[in-house]
Parts: structure tokens; sequence; C-alpha cells
């Protein structure tokens, strides 16, 4: 059975790689298309998440008499909501959907609180109602709809009637009814955009109590008539695209066309909705409202915009997995070529003898191999067919099988040759495989030179997600390639000095076979370069994904800045203080920026555009006595306030004692510089908010906010409340100051357990995460299978090895040991060069692997080396080494010696 297997089962193993590799060629880039409109359509609901992706919005004045008698608002806001649906571009249409009409009234007094009295069409059913009913949609009284959680802190009942007074809506004097209370239960949206309804907040500092309650259509009507007042409608819209319609969006062609039909689409809403061409004044009709055209708010080209960054990122860590995978697959199909070529070599030399050509041995080789590479093309295309919603590229298929099938031709030519025949081991073979090994060092120093200056932009524009980068490809190639050149001339060096050392002692184990393998290295360069490149392309891989795991929640606290901050806090004075004794906050502490162009006090000369920041250092290091400004501004004594005529700061460049004026309302400011802010100082995330907000800036000032107090707040740029507490509610915080829709001028909340769950929940570092485990998965089969097969190829010649010791009275331990020893340079070699590699591939890459645009955040994040995981590829390899060797050892002793040995033979 053996020996039948030794027949044909190379050939056929030779069709069942070529099966795998065309597989993963043809099927790789329709997968890697799947994962990006995955990750995409993931990132698209993460962005909408708390607030709708598109919102279009028109202003409405009150009835008009003259456009009709009879009025149905909600009608006319959900026949305007169909109209806005409808105009749609078509590679958007039914991925756009509308979501809800909203109309939110300024606040009115009533019931000894201030309400916010709210439309919206996605409002609770009657099954949510505990007492009464919905407002309804018809009637001459104003109908109110309260949470329980309001009804018990307000005292309201149904059918209670609730006088409204004036508020932020003026000139209301009304008489409301309560018409039902429902349970604000569940994660529903609208609880989350207007937390008001849901609970009611208390009120700050003696104020009165802020309250929601839900009203029909009619009773805004009612009271804008009263008020005379302009009302703004805002219909959400929310873009669904699922993974399949995604991927159609991503990389640059995809990016485009998304952008013109987002382009496209308020304009043709606004001409289906209004086509009177108002520009700004109420030329158009919603029912007998005269009313304002179409605006539109959105984020999302910005998201498409951010993804298409990160993902261009992404691609270069798939297409390294991908190229490692591929390499190892093709090394596995050399080494079964020449095991081929090994059990044919004493024939073909026969009929070499006897006048065959090498170019015909080498024909009919490969005609005998068609049928197995042929059939192992059919099954890979089929199984790429398989994947679902991807489209196979049979031409990156086709190559590969026809790399694979023209391989063991080559071998058998290159074995029969003339040359090779009289077995020609002059000083030109030497010569040659020097120049092999130069051209190949030159080669991949090109090809990292050549990834360097190009960078990974404009690569996707190129090929887009269809079809990889071939540069891409084949750097990993090369530079394992590289490697093993350099390890096979550097490792045999110190195995001859153990060698040596061995040769002192009373044991020929250790003699022998560290001998051999110092010998054998450039025949190992097989083995060597399938352990490098898998080993490289596993660590590489998690040293990026752990790297990208902890930049994304880095970032994430960049961002916050504290567990918690409420950006706008110098617009929002009010809701800052609600929020600074919210339940869990525990310290606050301000931090402010101002935009300045000073120039040089002494010579006039320009320094730079820069951010000013002053932050209350006192309070800083109390909440967080690591904050390295806090730190810096106590050491160089700015916690005090300098109450003079200067600002003192310490300053990203320049020296201390400089001087700096900028002028500020037609007077000069002078900054005098105290000192140098160090690179911790920078990446404090304390800074993060303020600095987050606007584009980075030449150079960084920092002072105290006690030498600020001249500044009014409205001429700060950005300003933020930092919270920190063990306990903080977020849920309280959110009730307080909900995700704001895009274009809000609300002030935003941003909670660390919040950012971080998002970043934690990145589709894109899965969708990375998922092709590298599924690539070294893949990689590390392979490699498995191709070291077994180099084993057997240098099988006979360690087996005569022992078998000559053996009839020298060498036992079966001792035999193990020889072979143990004999492998053991190998691979620590490759654990060496495959680790190494790994770890210096993203210095190599440089600006071809930016990471810092992948996860945002101040700079590039620092690398995490997953030591857990490199060091269970390193023990998975030597326990696979020393199974090899258990192995071995067996088949040796089941063998005669006379099935090793023979007579007359001197080659080994």
């Amino acid at each position: 059975m053996m020996r039948g297997w030794w027949r044909g089962g190379p050939v056929l193993l030779v069709g069942a790689l070529v099966c795998v590799l065309v597989a993963v060629a043809a099927g790789g880039p329709g997968v890697l298309e799947r994962l990006a409109g995955q990750a995409l359509d993931s990132r698209l609901e993460q962005a909408q998440r708390a607030a709708p992706g598109i919102v279009h919005s028109a202003r409405l004045d009150p009835q008009d008499v003259r456009l009709g008698a009879e009025s149905d608002l909600g009608g006319d806001l959900a026949r305007y909501a169909q109209v806005i649906e409808n105009s749609v571009p078509r590679p958007l249409r039914g991925a756009i959907t509308h979501d809800a009409t909203r109309v939110r009234l300024p606040t009115v007094t009533g019931a000894g609180a201030a309400l916010s009295l709210v439309y919206a069409s996605d409002a609770p059913g009657p099954q949510a109602y505990v007492a009464g009913r919905a407002p309804r949609a018809r009637g001459g009284v104003v109908e109110l709809a309260v949470s329980t959680r309001t009804r018990d802190a307000l005292e309201l009942r149904v059918g209670q009637r609730v006088p409204l007074r004036a508020g932020a809506l003026q000139n209301v004097d009304a008489v409301a009814r309560v018409s039902g209370i429902f349970r604000a239960a569940g994660e529903q949206r609208l609880w989350r955009e207007q937390p008001v309804l849901a609970r009611p907040l208390p009120g700050v500092a003696g104020a009165e109590a802020s309250a929601g309650a839900l009203i029909a259509p009619r009773g805004a009507e009612l009271l804008q008539n009263q008020a005379d007042a302009e009302l703004t409608v805002h219909w959400n819209m929310r873009l669904t695209l699922g993974g399949a319609a995604a991927a159609r969006f991503v990389g640059d062609r995809g990016e485009r066309e998304f952008r013109r039909a987002m382009a496209r689409y308020p304009l043709s809403a606004r001409e289906s909705t209004c086509r009177s061409g108002s520009y700004g004044g109420k030329f158009c009709v919603l029912g007998v409202h005269p009313a304002t055209e179409l605006e539109t708010a959105t984020e999302l080209p910005d998201v498409f915009e951010e993804f298409g960054r990160r993902w261009r990122q992404a691609t270069v860590v798939i297409s390294f997995a991908s190229a490692s995978l591929l390499g190892v697959g093709l090394a596995a199909v050399v080494v079964t070529s020449l095991l081929v070529v090994r059990r044919r070599l004493p024939a073909d030399r026969l009929l070499r003898a006897r006048g065959a050509s090498a170019p015909g041995l080498a024909l009919g080789r490969a005609l005998g191999s068609a049928p197995a590479v042929a059939l192992g093309l059919g099954a890979g295309c089929a199984l790429a067919a398989a994947v679902p919603g991807t489209s196979p590229a049979y031409g990156n298929g086709l190559a590969v099988a026809v790399l694979c099938w023209l391989l063991l031709p080559a071998l058998t030519w290159g074995a029969v040759r003339d040359g090779a025949v009289v077995r020609d081991r002059g000083p030109g073979r030497a010569g040659r495989r020097l120049v092999a090994e130069a051209v190949v060092l030159l080669l991949a120093a090109a090809g990292v030179f050549a990834l360097r200056a190009r960078g990974t932009e404009g690569a996707a524009a190129a090929v887009g997600v269809a079809g990889p980068d071939p540069l891409l490809a084949a750097v990993p190639v090369l530079l394992g390639l590289a490697a093993v050149a350099l390890l096979v001339r550097c490792y045999p060096w110190p195995v001859r000095l153990a060698a040596r050392w061995a040769g002192r002692g009373r044991g020929v184990v250790g003699l022998v076979a560290l001998a051999r393998a110092a010998k054998e290295a450039p025949a190992r360069g097989l083995a060597l370069l399938v352990l490098v490149m898998t080993l490289a392309g596993a660590v590489f891989g998690g040293l990026v994904s752990g790297t990208l795991a902890e930049g994304r929640r880095s970032a994430a606290a960049w961002q916050v800045g504290a567990d918690a901050s409420f950006l706008g806090a110098g617009r929002d004075p009010d809701m800052a203080a609600r929020l600074a004794r919210a339940r869990g906050v525990r310290e606050t502490v301000a931090v402010r920026q101002l935009r300045v162009d000073p120039v040089s006090g002494t010579d006039g000369g320009r320094y730079g555009i820069s951010s000013l920041i002053g932050v209350d250092a006192g309070q800083l290091r109390a909440a967080n006595g690591s904050s390295a400004a806090a730190r810096a501004l106590r050491q160089a004594g700015l916690t005090a306030g300098g109450g003079g005529r200067e600002i003192r700061v310490l300053a990203s460049e320049g020296r201390a004692g400089d001087l700096l004026t900028f002028t500020r309302h037609g007077k000069e400011t002078r900054l005098r510089v105290i000192g140098p802010l160090s690179e911790a100082v920078e990446r404090d995330p304390a800074l993060g908010p303020v600095r987050g907000a606007t584009e980075a800036r030449q150079h960084l000032l920092l002072t105290d906010n006690k030498d600020l107090t001249a500044f009014a707040a409205p001429e700060f740029e950005e300003s933020a409340l930092l919270l920190y507490g063990e306990g903080l509610d977020a849920r309280a915080l959110r009730s307080l100051v909900p995700r704001a829709a895009p274009a809000a001028a609300t002030g935003e909340l941003r909670i660390r357990t919040e950012e971080q769950a998002e970043a934690d929940d990145d589709g894109l570092i899965a969708a990375v995460e998922s092709a590298h485990t599924a690539c070294t998965a893949f990689a590390v089969l392979l490699a498995l299978l191709a070291l077994v097969l180099d084993l057997l190829l240098s099988a006979p010649a360690r087996g005569r090895t022992a078998a000559h010791l053996r009839t020298l009275g060498l036992g079966g331990r001792a035999t193990s040991a020889l072979h143990l020893l004999q492998l053991l340079p190998m691979v620590l070699a490759a654990l060496a060069g495959g680790i190494a590699l790994g770890l210096a591939l993203p210095a190599l890459l440089g600006p071809a692997l930016d990471l810092r645009a992948f996860t945002g955040g101040p700079t590039a994040p620092d690398r995490h080396v997953d030591v857990l995981f490199t060091a269970a590829l390193a023990a998975g390899l030597c326990v696979l080494v020393a199974v090899a060797v258990a192995a071995e050892t067996w088949l040796g002793r089941r063998r005669g010696l006379g099935a090793v040995l023979r007579l007359g033979r001197t080659d080994d």
C-alpha cells in the first residue's frame, strides 16, 4: 500500500495543493470584498446607533387660511416623508429609508416644570400605554401623553387639565389635557434621542424641573398658531446597506459613487418637495403652512471617507497574510514536486543514458501531471464560487494553477539535464548560488523601498478590492527569501563551532548531528522558507491586531479625556452644571482652548499658529494624579496664576524666557514662555477633547485657567468639562445630554465606557482578525505538510547515517537524540528569523502601514506584541519537530540495515 502511494500519491497531492491554492487565489478577493462590506455595514450601524444618519428639515410658519381652511398636518408630514424617500438616487434606492418624523416645540411652562412638547411618528403604540391613549390627531384641545416617571414626578393623571404658559415659546396661554400614560421601556431609539420624554430632569440651583410630553401634530399646530411662532420639522432617514450592498462602495471608486449619490440626494429631495427655488424664503407649502426648502445635514460621507482610509491600511495586513499563505503553499508544491522527481530520478537517469532528452522527459512529466492539476483547478474554482455573495477571480486561480503545473517539469529538467547527470560540483555552482542570493536581497530591498516610497495610497484605485496589489503581495515573499538567504549563510557558523566543541567529548552523537546540520544547511532552504514565512506572517498579524485593538482603546481615551467629558461647556453652562451634579461625578475639570497666532516679542518673527490651552491644574491633579499636564504645570509653578500683565505658558517650541505677543481686541497680549512641553504632556488625554476638535496646529501652549480670566467664554474656540468618578451612571448622564443629530448646535457628551465599547465592537478590526486568523490557520497546515514532506526528502540521508552508527553499536535513544540534534539548528534558525522578520515588518514598511490613520489618536499607537501567541507558535513548532523525530526513529527501528545501506554507495 505504501509502495502504491509512493508511485501516485505525490502527484495527487500536487493536485490537492493546487485545489487549495486556486481556491485561495480565486476566492480570496471575493472574501476580502465581503469582509469589507460587512465592516462598512458595521461602521454605518455604529454611526447611526444613537442618531439618524441623514436629517432633512424645514421651517414652518403658522397656518395660512388662504391655503385652505382644513389642516391635516400629520398626513402632510407623512406625505412629505414619502416624497423624500422616493427621491433617493438609484444607487441608494431601498437603502435610505424614512425612520421618523419629529417636531419639537420650544419649552412651555406647565405642571410646575419646563415642558418639552414633541411630536414623534415613531412614538410607542397602544400596547405601551398603562392608562389612557395617545393624543388624537384632530380636535381643538392640546392633548399630552407622559411617561410613568413623569406622571409620578409631576403628580399627573389621565384627564387632568394642565395650564400651559409661555416659556421659550412666547405668547402661549392654553389648557392641555393628559390623554394617556405610557411606559418608556426598552432601548427604543426615541428614548435615546429624546431622553426627557422618558424621565424628567431635576432643576439646578432652584430652577424648575424639565420634563417632556408627546403631542399630536394637531396639538403642535394649535400652539404654533396661538404663539405665531416658527416650527422646525425633522425627517430622520437611515442608511442600511447590508454586507453585500455595502461592498459596492468600498474603495476609491465606490466612495466616489457614494459621494455623487449623496450629493444628488438633497437636490432631488428639494426639487421633489418644492419647485419654487425659494433660496431661504418660505415660498414652499406643506399642507396649509408656508415652509422653507428642505435643508439636509449628514455625516455619512465623512464616515465613508474615514472608513476608506482605515480600510486601505487593513488591506496591507490582509495582503501580507494572503501572500504568506500563497508563498507557503507554493513551497509545499515545490517540496511535493521534488518528491516526485526523487522517486523517478533513477529511471530518468537510465532513460537519459539511453538517449532521451531532458526537455522530452520534462514534457512527459508535464503531461502526466496535467490531469491532477486540471482536477485541482476545477475543484478550487468550485470552492471559490461556493462562497456566497462574491465574484471569484478565476484569472488569479488559473495563473496559480499554471505556475504549480510548471514546477514539476522545471524541476525534472533541472535534475536530468546534462550538468546534473554528470554531477558538476565545480566552483561555478558556488558562484551561481552567490549571485542568486544577491539578486534575492536586491529584489527584497527594492520592494521595500518602492512600497515605502509609494505607500498604499492609490493601490485601491489601481486594482480596487477585486484584486490584490502586486507589490504588497510580492514583498512578504521577497522578504522571506531574503531572510532565508541570510539564515542559510549565517547559522552554519555557530553550528560548526558547536560541533567542534562536541567533538572534544567522548560521544559521537553531537559531533555527527551538528556536523551534518551545518553541511546540509543549503538543502534546508525550502523548509526554512516555509517556517520563516509562516512565523513571520503570524507574528506580524498578531502584532498589528494587538496594536490596533489597544490603539483604538487609547484613541477612545484621548477623545474623552476622562471618565466622561462635555464638549461645548462654555456654550451651555447650565447643562455643564447639571452634569457636574450628576450621580457618580466626583471631580470636574475645565479645559479651554484659544487659537492664537503670536509673534516673537524680541524680533517680531512669526511663531506660528498655536493652540493656547488652559486647564484647572489643581483640580486636574486632584482628579488624576498621573496627569502629565497637571504635573508639568505644578513643577513650573503655574498653578497659582500669574495675576500680572503676562500669561505664563509652557511651549512645545521655544526657550525659557522667550516673549510672544498677539493682538486681541486691538490690544497686545503678552505670553511668557516658562519652560518646554514634554511629549508626555502633548499626549495627555486630558487635552484630547479640545485638541481633537480642531485641526492639528503648529505649536501647543499650556497654561492654567487662572491666567485666562481676562478672556470671555465666547472667545474660546472650544471648551470641555472633564468628569471624573469611578461610579459614573452612563444612563443618567445620557438622559441629560442625548447623542446629537448631524449639524446639531448642542454640546456633545462623551462617555469613556461607550467609546471603548464602540472601539471593542469595531467591525474593521474584526475583519482584519478574521482574515489573519484564517490565513494563519491555513498557512500552518500547509507548513506542517511542507515540513513533513521535506523531512521525507531528507529521511534517506539521515537513515543511512543512523544505520552506519547502529552498526557501530548506537542505541535507540541515541538515535532519537541524533535526529533531534540534526534538526534543532534549523528549527532555532527558523524561529529566530521568522519572529524577527514579523516584528520588523511594521518598521520596514514605514509609511505604507500608517496605523495612526487606522486608529486615530494624537500619535501612532504603541506596538503591542502578543507574547503568548508568539510563544505558542514557537512551542508548536518544537512539538512538531519532536513528533517528526519520534516517528522517524520508530520507522528506522522497523527497517533493517539492508533496506538502508547499499554496497558501493559513495554519494552520502
